[in-house]
């Protein structure tokens, strides 16, 4: 029975040593903003403020892995993302719109600008994003060209680079055409209205 135990308790931790967090809950080490907006450190948690703008992690850029942002919402209009595959270091905040993908977050979107949706690019196959003042686990998957995308455990998203999209309709949607295998990612405060909460950006090696 301890050798079992003993076994289980590895595993975990094992699993849990597994996710690695590039933010540490005190501080923006490895993170740069870019733009008027600005992310606030709350009691351990990322908070939007002050209008448009990308917060991205300089430290690395990735390839084959799995993204995991963990946010909640304050109101059904609340909007962010999740900015994957940038080629460059974004010099401003319509550089990742336009050069990598968004993850979107907005409850309140259509199926191609809603929660799990790669904004106006692939839309989403389920709706599974929790109510306002809960706690949402997002986990992105990249591997090679092919981006997958699961919200609390349900899969809402699963994009191939050569998949067809819809034409673009206006000049806030992304350019469209390929992305790179590696890039930074970031995320975006998207208005001033719009109060998003993150407690954990991390990242695993696994591309589940």
């Amino acid at each position: 029975m301890r050798v079992l135990l003993a076994m289980m308790l590895a595993a975990g931790l094992a699993g849990a040593a597994e996710w690695r967090q590039l933010f540490s809950g005190k501080n923006l080490d490895g993170w740069r903003m870019t733009g008027p907006g600005r992310f606030e450190i709350e009691d351990g948690t990322l908070k939007t403020a002050g209008g448009m703008g990308l917060l991205w992690y300089t430290r690395e850029q990735f390839g084959d892995c799995t993204i995991r942002a963990v946010f909640k919402t304050t109101g059904p209009r609340d909007n962010s993302g999740v900015f994957i595959r940038l080629p460059e270091e974004p010099s401003d905040p319509w550089y990742a719109v336009h050069n990598g993908y968004e993850v979107q977050i907005a409850e309140g979107g259509d199926d191609w600008h809603s929660t799990g949706a790669l904004y106006s690019i692939a839309k989403v196959s389920a709706r599974a994003q929790k109510p306002a003042g809960e706690w949402n686990t997002m986990e992105i998957t990249l591997r090679g060209q092919t981006t997958i995308v699961h919200l609390n455990g349900v899969k809402v998203n699963e994009f191939h680079g050569d998949d067809p999209v819809p034409p673009r309709k206006a000049w806030s949607e992304p350019v469209r055409g390929p992305r790179p295998d590696r890039g930074y990612i970031g995320l975006q405060n998207h208005d001033a209205q719009s109060v998003v909460y993150f407690r954990e950006i991390s990242v695993s090696a696994a591309a589940r």
